[in-house]
């Protein structure tokens, strides 16, 4: 067990997530929230968030768990993490209010000689200037780090236990630092106070380090690679459906093909969403706007995505099923923009739902749920039977494994229509067609 206590603000998914992590690297952590209800929430074990192996981590860790909303309590802590989900609004781009209201309140409170480290996603540029905003006797002598978060929806937990590698941001990197591990040297606080470098490396894994704008940007070149593996393989699965191919029996070769690797995203899907991917595009065109630059190919992107979220429609009008307002049903398994998340943030499925408002639908999720006063015609039901009854045509818009394993032998039959359209592929495409089911999925 680690003897350092960790502290955390800004309890958001970021901030619940990698505080739970940290005690599960041995850590004791207070984590700090202003709203009493949710440190009340958080401290009996109850998660605003949805994530898979969220529940099992808390009841083992709990014990080094103290969630509170006393800042105060931040002030034993030697190195503190502002870890606040900083959100996007309708033009994807960032809201960065509420966690400079948290840092007016947590930077009073630290120890003199303690480490911030900002988890938060900044926009290039931000912590520069925050720690020149900060420079004074609690803040001195490169003692405020930004470390780029990794969280993806759905598969949080295990990202925060287990990272592939750790990137941070300092405002003094020398030479022979920048791109090294310098948290494993026998020497940590050469490049990283002592009590940060101890925690890095509880985690076993690569740590890079480089300046500030480095790191900032890094996050969204991560993002863009992404994003430009996300818009190829749509654009070829789409080659597929047009040609007679299958994406599905490309994919085994280009794994192998070390360029591109095991591990590179090539399934396709209904264009990119969640957020986050979306903020760090607009991100990018607003920096090549001010600096001169052509991000002609970020534009090329976002008109892919927007084009890949009409998949689906296209396909419902292609069928003839939508020419008939008052008699069609639809039947819709999944709201969130993925699986084993609650977020419906740019959901592919919401999209879809607002287009087809003149119609009856009905809709099942696992865990996401939606406004009915924004969706008047759609019957939010308690089971993916119930959402299947009766209905015209199923369109499987999130993939969520409890789709997969669906008894289609039961479920199917009670449809009052023949047609499935399940983009991603999750159900038994042969055993829909045996059951007498036309079927469609993207890429074929």
């Amino acid at each position: 067990m680690n003897k350092q206590t960790i502290g955390f603000a800004g309890l958001s998914h970021l901030g619940i997530i990698y505080s739970a992590a940290s005690a599960a690297r041995g850590f004791s952590v207070v984590a700090f929230d202003p709203r009493t209800d949710l440190t009340a929430d958080l401290a009996h074990g109850r998660f605003p968030v949805a994530e898979p192996g969220l529940d099992d981590l808390y009841r083992e860790h709990s014990a080094r768990l103290t969630y509170t909303s006393d800042a105060s309590r931040l002030a034993h802590c030697q190195l503190v993490f502002v870890a606040l989900d900083v959100t996007t609004n309708d033009s994807n781009q960032s809201d960065l209010g509420p966690l400079e209201k948290l840092l007016a309140e947590v930077t009073p409170q630290l120890a003199h000689g303690a480490t911030l480290v900002i988890m938060s996603q900044l926009p290039p540029g931000y912590s520069r200037k925050l720690s020149a905003k900060l420079a004074d006797n609690k803040l001195r002598d490169n003692q405020l780090f930004y470390q780029v978060e990794t969280l993806v929806f759905g598969n949080a937990v295990d990202r925060a236990v287990h990272p592939e590698r750790i990137i941070i941001g300092s405002d003094k990197v020398g030479a022979d630092k920048v791109g090294s591990d310098k948290t494993g040297s026998d020497k940590p606080g050469e490049a990283l106070p002592a009590h940060y470098a101890a925690y890095l490396k509880a985690f076993e894994c690569p740590t890079v380090l480089m300046r500030y704008e480095s790191a900032e940007l890094c996050k969204i070149a991560i993002n863009c690679f992404l994003v430009s593996s996300i818009a190829t393989s749509n654009t070829l699965a789409e080659v597929c459906e047009r040609i007679g191919a299958d994406w599905r029996e490309i994919v085994p070769a280009l794994r192998l093909d070390q360029r591109i690797g095991t591990k590179a995203y090539l399934t396709p899907g209904l264009g990119i969403a969640g957020g986050n991917l979306e903020r760090d595009l607009v991100t990018v065109q607003r920096l090549a706007e001010e600096n001169g630059c052509d991000a002609s190919v970020v534009t090329a992107w976002q008109r892919n995505s927007m084009y890949r979220k009409d998949w689906v429609l296209g396909r419902l009008f292609a069928s003839g099923l939508l020419q008939n307002t008052e008699q069609t049903r639809i039947g819709v398994w999944g709201l969130a923009y993925k699986q084993d998340t609650h977020s419906t943030k740019n959901s592919p499925s919401l999209a879809l739902l607002r287009a087809l408002n003149a119609y009856s639908c009905q809709a099942y999720d696992p865990v996401a749920k939606i406004d009915a006063g924004q969706f008047p015609h759609v019957r939010v039901c308690d089971a993916a039977e119930e959402a299947a009854q009766d209905s015209d045509v199923l369109l499987v818009m999130t993939p969520w494994r409890e789709f997969a394993s669906a008894p289609l032998e039961r479920l199917l039959p009670r449809m009052r229509g023949r047609k499935v359209i399940d983009p991603y592929g999750v159900l038994a495409e042969a055993r829909c067609r045996q059951l007498g089911y036309q079927y469609e999925r993207l890429g074929a």
